[in-house]
């Protein structure tokens, strides 16, 4: 007999399936980009989640890589539009499926980098060490005036698809989906694997995992790559949806943000992301058209949310569907 969780869980799905007929009928497609929004975020929560919750690395600099992943869709594409070349080498692009894989690559890159330097410490000297690291790309962005410097790159056109039209919202919405479900199916398996359970020991006692010949930094580094390639694919289709890349993306605020996110919706969590993505959007979307004072309520309310619930939201459905 099928479990209940996959009875909600198909459920969920067909709703998140038909949510732009759902909008239209409602009257509310600004709804849709909403849910786009949030979806694509809930990618970076998890990101972040797969260092921070299961491998016990608090990171903050995680927007380092979602900036990184949507100025590669948005440098591409104005090499493409002014028919020039990244580097003088580099044709730009407006194929998604050249752009997305690009900028997965460029942020694993980066996290290799990033990781081979920060892992080697620990604590607040780890979380000093990504935020400047994060900074530093922040600046240097803003300082480019050829791609924008703080004004940011407009990017005109979606990135197209093969026998898609892009340019459609609802179809835009379905391609984030699908990308949404095939990386949370991805995580799952990383995290139900072997290499999922090394890391979560990792987090509880690294030093008993050394002592037993776990390669430890290799697969915290491993485990970084993977989180920065799952922010940088976070990023180009934030870029994508926006049609805008910004150094606000690579901001030290953007990773507290994502961080925000995976506490609210519950730590080292699968699904917890997603919800606590969610949930911040649209707390911030209808408290900012009640006051201009929201950001107060805001964090009065999650306040209360992550003490009261001791684990976010899916610590509070847990409890729900235990009395259930």
């Amino acid at each position: 007999m099928m479990r209940r969780s996959h009875v909600f869980a198909a459920l969920g799905l067909i709703v998140l399936i038909l949510m732009p007929m759902l909008t239209d009928a409602i009257g509310q497609a600004s709804l849709l980009s909403l849910v786009t929004r949030a979806l694509i975020y809930g990618i970076a929560a998890a990101s972040l989640n797969l260092v921070l919750g299961y491998g016990g690395m608090v990171s903050f600099g995680h927007a380092a890589f979602f900036g990184i992943g949507g100025y590669v869709v948005g440098i591409l594409f104005q090499n493409f539009s002014d028919e020039t070349l990244f580097l003088g080498l580099f044709p730009g692009t407006n194929q998604m499926l050249i752009t997305v894989p690009l900028a997965m690559l460029v942020a694993g890159v980066l996290a290799a980098m990033i990781g081979a330097l920060a892992l080697r410490t620990g604590g607040v000297q780890f979380i000093m060490i990504t935020m400047a690291f994060a900074q530093m790309l922040f600046f240097l962005f803003v300082s480019l005036k050829v791609y924008g410097g703080e004004d940011g790159i407009i990017i005109r056109k979606v990135n197209e698809l093969p026998l898609l039209n892009m340019k459609d919202k609802a179809t835009l919405y379905w391609v984030v989906l699908a990308v949404t479900v095939a990386f949370f199916l991805g995580l799952r398996q990383v995290i139900n694997s072997s290499f999922g359970a090394v890391l979560a020991g990792i987090r509880q006692n690294e030093r008993r995992m050394a002592a037993l010949g776990i390669p430890v930094f290799r697969y915290k580094l491993y485990a970084f790559v993977l989180s920065g390639m799952g922010a940088g694919l976070a990023g180009a289709m934030m870029a994508n949806a926006m049609r805008f890349a910004s150094p606000d993306m690579l901001h030290w605020m953007k990773s507290g943000e994502l961080m925000i996110m995976v506490i609210l919706g519950g730590v080292g969590t699968l699904l917890g992301p997603f919800f606590g993505a969610g949930a911040l959007l649209v707390l911030e979307s209808t408290l900012s058209s009640w006051t201009e004072h929201w950001q107060l309520a805001l964090g009065l309310i999650l306040l209360v949310l992550v003490l009261g619930t001791k684990g976010g939201l899916m610590a509070l459905i847990g409890k729900v569907w235990a009395r259930k």
